[in-house]
């Protein structure tokens, strides 16, 4: 299938495309569909129950994921790269595998599995670094019908037995160690620390990828390279139900049990497909580049299953953008020719606050389309990325979208409608936003503010929380009957164009006025001396609540304290013209960093507890990128 199929080109298209999406969901995405490898075809498009959270989509069909991500393109892209893997140090050798390469890959993984005593619908955990063999085992997985849960390497034992338990896991895949930067980290002995405590447990299979000497239980613990030597590199593809589990997919809650997130096969398969060929506008000859970790939902669907299911060629990198300095990604993107480039606004943000030179010293001339994920990208973010590394001349895509969505809500298609900085843009079609006020009720026309819910059911919807639907409907379902609530707060511009203003539980009520907490960290960025802020709200005798910032200047900014007050009242002077007097922080505290989850993602829950003086119930930071942080943050603490 060409990777054009049923590709939006112009807005006029995209109208048309999101009106039919809208007027007859279930002939458009059938339409959308019917291109695809099925083993038998669907009785029903959808059978939708918004209230109970119960949606189903294509019912009664059969297919395998993988044949769709493989076999399909032996054909005619046998020879075509799929997968390019880049290595931490740039000195190590890179890995480059064809589709039918790629292929032979994931059948001999699988018959491992499967060798293992691997069945249909078990449940596979996975905790390793970005290396080629973590994409080949999800693809194993789904080879076979069992349901992959990829935990990202980096959390504590005490994370991993949690995910573990709460799936009922009975094989893990791991590594000896990974690295990330200078650093290496010995990856068996946190998943044997974590496999103390979760007797569903029965096999773990090991990758050797540091050559290191590792602890090995005996009658649990195998290598997978002495496993593979037996290993057949054909294996048919499991016959799977359109609504039978594919992955469960652990969100990395603040505090509590986690909550597995459920999607099933061919409604994610149907939604990566289609959103990454539409978002991205990938061609044939492209090479993509999505920075994400496969241990979170941007790297299952832009890294991995979205392009495998275009036949793109995608690139995993195993390392970080500062190492060996901070020029590393523009240096990958020049070294293989990447195209279309997917990552972070935290990654631009860090390296922004690096010398020019790094990112100058690059041609950077392969790019055509830059993309943004994970969280509102502030102004100065976008046109520093627009301009250092898109030289004027990519397109800019804000992606809005959540684990429980399985992939690209809002946005602009790239080249094809209309950008504007620090905005998500517009829905892509089968997507229905609304505003609602608090009490429910939905917000018409433009230039409005409300909270951002779905109305119907899209290809890729969150079907459960696994092991616990409850949950999964009071969450999303429940607090707006026959929504989908998003959590989030969102602005619609006088053009339509959606802005997400940041979470409803981030939104701060100063005075009776509303503030998204994205929204004056935006203001604070813009800010020559700063590089990075975070908001919360406090208790405020007078207004209700006010406004506390905790902010990292930029190197030289504010390295004496006499800077100190000079950098805060210009903070202050920024956000004022930014937004009004009504928003200017009421406490300002500088800081070295801000508590980070290894995936970038700032930990609110811990600043509102400072801000709020409840500094002896801080909660679990073992999940942080750098836990010490926390403690200079309470220290400082105004």
């Amino acid at each position: 299938m060409p990777l054009s199929h049923s590709r939006i080109r112009t807005f006029e298209e995209y109208q048309d495309a999101y009106q039919r999406s809208i007027d007859n969901p279930e002939q458009f995405w059938a339409d959308v569909a019917e291109p695809f490898t099925w083993r038998r075809k669907w009785n029903t498009v959808l059978k939708a129950d918004m209230v109970n959270g119960h949606n189903e989509w294509f019912g009664g069909a059969k297919l395998n994921i993988t044949e769709n991500c493989l076999d399909r393109h032996l054909a005619t892209r046998g020879n075509k790269l799929a997968l390019i893997w880049e290595p931490n140090d740039p000195k190590t050798r890179q890995i480059r595998y064809t589709y039918r390469e790629l292929h032979q890959q994931v059948c001999q993984f699988a018959n491992v599995l499967l060798n293992n005593g691997v069945e249909k619908g078990d449940r596979v955990c996975l905790y390793m670094p970005m290396i080629p063999q973590l994409a080949i085992a999800v693809l194993a997985c789904a080879r076979i019908g069992a349901v992959h849960s990829v935990i990202f390497a980096g959390f504590s034992s005490t994370a991993i037995a949690d995910r573990v338990n709460d799936a009922q896991a009975t094989v893990v895949l791991t590594s000896d160690g990974l690295n990330r930067g200078p650093k290496q980290i010995p990856v068996k002995r946190v998943v044997d620390e974590a496999l103390e405590h979760c007797p569903s447990v029965r096999r773990v299979i090991v990758v050797e990828h540091l050559g290191w000497p590792v602890h090995m239980q005996e009658g649990r613990d195998v290598w997978y390279h002495q496993e593979a030597e037996e290993a057949a590199k054909t294996c048919p593809a499991e016959e799977m139900d359109a609504e039978d589990l594919l992955f469960i997919l652990y969100t990395s809650g603040s505090t509590g049990k986690p909550k597995g997130v459920v999607h099933t096969t061919a409604g994610y398969m149907v939604w990566a497909d289609y959103t990454f060929r539409n978002v991205f506008q990938v061609e044939e000859n492209d090479i993509y580049w999505c920075t994400a970790d496969i241990g979170w939902v941007t790297g299952h669907s832009y890294l991995l299953y979205g392009p495998l299911l275009n036949g793109a060629s995608t690139l995993m990198f195993e390392g970080v953008p500062t190492y060996p300095d901070a020029g590393r990604f523009w240096e990958v993107i020049d070294k293989h020719g990447v195209t279309v480039f997917y990552t972070a606004p935290t990654a631009i943000r860090s390296l922004m606050a690096t010398p020019l030179d790094n990112v100058l010293s690059y041609s950077l001339d392969s790019l055509r389309i830059l993309g943004s994920v994970g969280e509102p990208i502030n102004e100065e973010a976008w046109y520093w990325y627009y301009t250092h590394v898109g030289k004027e001349r990519c397109p800019v895509i804000d992606t809005w979208w959540q684990t429980e969505t399985g992939g690209v809500m809002i946005s602009a298609l790239a080249g094809v409608s209309p950008t504007k900085p620090a905005h998500a843009g517009q829905p892509l079609p089968g997507v229905q936003p609304v505003l609602l006020t608090q009490e429910g009720q939905e917000i018409e026309g433009n230039d409005q503010e409300g909270y951002l819910a779905i109305k119907q059911p899209w290809p890729g919807i969150i079907r459960t929380t696994y092991g616990d639907h409850d949950r999964a409907k009071q969450t999303y379902f429940g607090p707006y009957p026959g929504y989908y609530f998003t959590g989030d707060g969102a602005r619609r511009d006088e053009n339509g164009l959606y802005r997400i203003i940041g979470r409803v539980d981030d939104v701060i009520n100063v005075s009776g006025h509303r503030f998204g907490t994205a929204e004056i960290e935006n203001a604070i960025n813009q800010n020559a001396n700063v590089v990075e802020s975070a908001v919360v709200g406090y208790p405020h005798d007078v207004k209700g609540q006010g406004i506390y910032a905790f902010v990292i200047c930029r190197a030289g900014a504010c390295d004496s304290d006499a800077d100190k007050p000079h950098v805060e009242a210009s903070i202050i002077e920024t956000v004022v013209a930014e937004i009004g007097k009504i928003a200017k922080p009421d406490k300002i505290q500088l800081v070295s960093g801000l508590p980070k989850t290894r995936s970038g993602k700032i930990m609110r829950r811990i600043l509102r507890k400072v801000a709020e003086g409840e500094t002896s119930n801080i909660g679990d930071v073992t999940t942080l990128l750098d836990p010490a942080v926390v403690d200079e943050i309470i220290n400082g603490r105004k």
